[in-house]
């Protein structure tokens, strides 16, 4: 690499160090030569101007925080002299957006080998998924799940457990560890079904006990997992009496599959006596869904059959300059090829709002995301937190100051195709394009709503390394640094 540095727009008054700088260094950037005041760490940002208290930081051609101390050309851009700041945005869409896609090339000829479902949808994955609507029943999926998938060879043998065996019977560390890596993917017994990838099993902490719009947005989340394309049919357990009642599930369901096409089976603990007779039940029946699964196999898609869900964790400060731009390529090529994408996370949208206003195809989808974004921003403050308090201390020790800083980089996953749609949590994508879909910026929360709102792949970028995946999504991780890809090969792809 020969450059040191990097400023990413003509109006930036700061640049990101992409080395360690020394205290007295100079550095040349394009119109810009500084005298390095302090060392700065790789990911960092410096000075490229005398700043006065109160004067706009820019970084990606806009404001990303203000200066709450003198700065002189150089020096470094710490928690200590800047603070959180966006410019404001005006609630309208002018209208005026066009938009050159990027030219496809051969991708116009370009296949993926994917399941084509009853309904039009496609999946990357063929999976069977078993879930509770309420909690008390996570204990007979376990059950379940212990029993299916060593039984259809889909468990893995735990490569830890061997190594606790290991040391239970005294062999030496070294052993442990080549032992441990050794089984690390090798499977329980045979497969017994060729087209299904897996049988998902699903808990979760929720069905009662809350507010009775949390059992809806649960069963409307749970609803959008089972029309998901990378899902064959569902088994339901049920206790009978919580707030997220079968019906309320069902009735989400038959908004989303017109057809009632996949087979999904409920099942109610309390109207099959011994817990013995209601998993067997559950198993017989389940058992039928399989077969049928199982003979849909893989065939040529084109891409426009994608819909990929653009997600980011464990951020760093070249998250916005390599992997999340690279992400947004990607999107406007599937966008581009008739596909669509999903960009999620509301809170790391601050100060990013104008651009995406702008690109949004009509004044009531700018309306939307502009209300979204505000009753979002405004549940925040109300429990005493706001966007501004967004960065992780993780996301700060690289660089990440402040919120807008985060968003700006954040946003560059969503290219610069025009916004087709807006959704809200639990809302599933009917419009091809890329879409915006409110999600908290909580990674699991975040796959969660992708994966519940249509998503068949999600491409994950990360620059401090994050294990964060879906049950039922293929979950691509991209590295924004090569330091990561050699720390924790296992996670990055």
């Amino acid at each position: 690499m020969q450059n040191k540095t990097l400023v990413l727009h003509p109006k930036d008054n700061v640049g990101v160090a992409l080395t360690n700088l020394i205290k007295g260094e100079l550095i040349k950037d394009s119109d810009f030569t500084t005298i390095i005041q302090d060392d700065i760490a790789a990911k960092h940002k410096y000075a490229l101007k005398n700043f006065d208290i109160g004067e706009d930081i820019l970084m990606y051609g806009t404001i990303v925080g203000e200066t709450t101390q003198l700065i002189p050309a150089g020096g470094a851009i710490t928690l200590a002299n800047i603070r959180h700041k966006t410019r404001q945005y005006r609630a309208s869409n002018q209208g005026t957006y066009s938009w050159n896609p990027p030219s496809l090339g051969s991708l116009k000829t370009k296949t993926f080998e994917g399941y084509l479902r009853a309904d039009g949808q496609v999946g990357t994955a063929n999976y069977w998924l078993v879930l509770p609507l309420v909690f008390c029943e996570n204990t007979n999926i376990k059950l379940l799940q212990e029993a299916f998938e060593n039984a259809l060879g889909f468990s893995k043998i735990n490569p830890f457990e061997q190594q606790i065996r290991n040391l239970i019977s005294g062999h030496g560390q070294n052993e442990n560890q080549k032992n441990a890596q050794t089984v690390s993917n090798q499977t329980i017994g045979n497969r017994v079904f060729d087209n299904i990838d897996g049988i998902r099993f699903l808990t979760h902490s929720g069905g009662c006990g809350g507010t009775r719009n949390d059992a809806e947005t649960l069963c409307a989340l749970l609803a959008g997992y089972i029309h998901h394309p990378n899902v064959a049919g569902a088994t339901v357990l049920s206790l009978g009496c919580q707030n997220a009642e079968a019906k309320i599930l069902q009735s989400k369901l038959q908004l989303l599959q017109k057809d009632n096409s996949k087979p999904v089976f409920i099942f109610d603990q309390q109207q099959e006596g011994t817990t013995d007779d209601y998993i067997s039940k559950v198993i017989s029946e389940t058992w039928k869904g399989l077969k049928v699964a199982d003979q849909n196999k893989r065939t040529p898609q084109p891409i426009s059959k994608l819909v990929i869900g653009l997600e980011c964790g464990g951020s760093d400060g070249f998250s916005g300059i390599s992997a999340n731009p690279t992400l947004g390529r990607v999107s406007d090529l599937v966008v581009a090829s008739g596909g669509s994408a999903i960009l999620s996370e509301f809170p790391e949208l601050c100060g990013a709002e104008q651009n995406l206003i702008d690109r949004c195809k009509s004044p009531e989808i700018a309306q939307k995301f502009i209300r979204l974004m505000e009753e979002y921003s405004n549940a925040a403050d109300r429990v005493g937190s706001g966007f501004d308090m967004n960065p992780s201390p993780g996301n700060i020790k690289d660089g990440l100051l402040t919120d807008a800083i985060k968003s700006c980089g954040a946003a560059k996953k969503g290219g610069t195709a025009p916004i087709s749609a807006v959704l809200d949590y639990t809302e599933y994508l009917t419009t091809a394009g890329l879409n915006l879909l409110c999600t908290p910026g909580n990674d699991v929360e975040s796959t969660t709503g992708l994966a519940g709102s249509g998503a068949n792949i999600i491409l994950f970028t990360t620059g401090l390394g994050t294990p964060t995946g879906n049950p039922i999504c293929p979950v691509i991780k991209v590295a924004t640094n090569h330091v990561l890809t050699k720390r924790m090969p296992d996670i990055i792809d």
